[in-house]
């Protein structure tokens, strides 16, 4: 089997791996749980700022103490994960200085820590990314230095930072701004000049976040931003991969078959005839289409008249 595949060949990734990041007081934490059944790996206190209205039997919540908890939960207790659809590392910062801890057992760390840190960084991620969920890092704010200009980024070490941002689905930044006088909260997506950002589920650019309480801190909508207008709508743009995928796949299924039928010119011209009807699944079809046709009028010896254009049985040539 060839190593090599075609666009329609290769296996849709359902989850989605982001990141959010904002100043704080953005609401991040609650955010991030309005993912569907999030699991909580709570390494900054979040927890406790979240609004117990948004803190449903949906949400699981792991109050780090230690890196000791992450490696007993992700080496030996992963049955645990099974019921959630979604994980959530709060804050990825601040896990980074759970490992040090760990690793370096109270002292700063060393140039020579670094690698078994930025390691267990890795074996982190890649851990995560192997349980086939939803992932979803939350980040304070950083600035970075471009020029005059002043970029808004994760608050994370460049490495650790340039390490994950590949792998990632999206990557939003939390803020406030001021629209006709009102304060309102949005999550931009689309990189600019003043904030990273990564789109590649085609999410709009910035895109509003309603206000689910009320001035007593009263929910009035259920806290499923997350799950209902980043993940449906990627859900709803695999779903129409899947679906020509699946037109493609049929499509040269009957393809194929119409080749093997083929037994003489008469069969050979009427397939030319058709096989325009499929270009509307793309070039790579139809290129597939003639290089199967090719062998088969070979094999069948069938000649080409190039001032007819059509093909002839070898005794009519």
């Amino acid at each position: 089997m060839s190593m090599i595949k075609r666009s329609n060949e290769i296996a849709i990734q359902k989850n989605v791996k982001m990141m959010v990041y904002g100043q704080a007081g953005m609401g991040k934490t609650t955010f991030a749980l309005s993912s569907p059944k999030p699991l909580l790996l709570d390494f900054d206190n979040g927890v406790k700022r979240v609004n117990t209205a948004h803190l449903d039997d949906n949400v699981g919540i792991v109050q780090v103490s230690s890196w000791q908890d992450i490696l007993n939960l992700l080496n030996y207790n992963k049955k645990d994960l099974e019921e959630f659809d979604t994980i959530v590392v709060d804050t990825i910062g601040k896990m980074i200085d759970f490992i040090i801890a760990y690793r370096c057992n109270g002292r700063n760390p060393q140039i020579q820590d670094w690698g078994t840190i930025n390691n267990d960084f890795k074996w982190f991620t890649s851990s995560l990314s192997q349980l086939n969920k939803n992932i979803v890092f939350v980040a304070h704010r950083d600035t970075r230095k471009e020029g005059e200009s002043t970029v808004y980024v994760p608050a994370l070490r460049e490495k650790n930072y340039n390490n994950i941002v590949t792998d990632l689905d999206l990557l939003g930044y939390l803020e406030m701004r001021s629209e006709n006088g009102q304060q309102i909260r949005t999550i931009t997506f689309d990189p600019t000049s003043r904030n990273d950002g990564k789109n590649t589920c085609q999410l709009p650019g910035c895109m509003q976040i309603p206000v689910i309480l009320d001035v007593n801190g009263q929910p009035t909508a259920p806290n499923n931003f997350i799950a209902t207008q980043i993940l449906s709508r990627y859900q709803s743009m695999i779903a129409q991969k899947e679906e020509k995928v699946k037109e493609y796949n049929k499509a040269l299924e009957e393809i194929k078959e119409s080749v093997q039928l083929i037994t003489d010119a008469q069969g050979a011209n009427h397939f030319i005839e058709h096989i325009k009807d499929y270009a509307n699944l793309g070039n790579s079809i139809i290129l597939h289409a003639r290089s199967l046709f090719t062998e088969k009028v070979s094999a069948l010896k069938l000649v080409y008249n190039k001032d007819t254009k059509q093909y002839e049985d070898p005794q009519a040539a």
